[in-house]
C-alpha cells in the first residue's frame, strides 16, 4: 500500500509541474489539460520506472501471500 501511495502522489507532483510549467509557458484551456496529461505520463514512464517496479514487487508478494493462505484455508477443508 505504501509503495502504490508514493508512487500516486509522485505521478500526481509531476502531473502538478508540468501543468504549471506549460501554463507558465502561455498554454491555456483544453491543450494545456490534454498536454498535461499526455507530457506528464510519458516522463513518468521513464523517471518512475523504479517506483513502478517496486510498487509491481509488493502487489506480486501480497496476491502470493493471499494465494497461500486460500490455497492453506482449502485444504484445511479437505481434510475435513
Amino acid at each position: 500500500m505504501r509503495a502504490t501511495l508514493f508512487y500516486t502522489v509522485l505521478r500526481f507532483g509531476l502531473f502538478i509541474v508540468t501543468f504549471g510549467l506549460l501554463w507558465v509557458a502561455g498554454v491555456s484551456g483544453v491543450l494545456l489539460l490534454a498536454l498535461a496529461i499526455l507530457i506528464s505520463g510519458v516522463l513518468s514512464y521513464f523517471l518512475l520506472n523504479s517506483q513502478r517496479a517496486a510498487m509491481s514487487g509488493v502487489l506480486s508478494r501480497r496476491l502470493t501471500d493471499f494465494r497461500e493462505r486460500l490455497d492453506a484455508g482449502t485444504r484445511a477443508e479437505d481434510d475435513d
